[in-house]
């Protein structure tokens, strides 16, 4: 005996082929059940000035997002709280790269 899957999916695909010769009543329904494709209206195209417009404002948002995460990284490394990077390091304490010392 095939274990329960196996007898469920035998059950699900006779359902299938049973209905397979009648009509589809329900348009966005197939046969089986399933949600199929439906025809929608076709969306208006996009013109040069909407996506000048969206990329103008989606550009802005991505600057305001990198000045706060460079405002915030700036906080953090004034406290204390962050590791420094080795550029972080150079602009912030220089003297720590002068070879003269030696």
């Amino acid at each position: 005996m095939c274990n329960p899957s196996c007898e469920l999916r035998f059950a699900i695909s006779k359902r299938c082929e049973s209905t397979m010769g009648e009509e589809n009543r329900d348009e966005k329904t197939d046969a089986c059940g399933e949600v199929g494709p439906t025809s929608s209206p076709k969306p208006e195209p996009l013109t040069a000035a909407q996506f000048l417009s969206w990329k103008q404002r989606k550009d802005e948002e991505e600057a305001a997002k990198k000045a706060e995460a460079a405002r915030k990284r700036a906080e953090d490394i004034a406290s204390g709280a962050v590791q420094m990077n080795g550029r972080e390091l150079f602009l912030h304490e220089p003297w720590v790269f002068d070879n003269d010392l030696y």
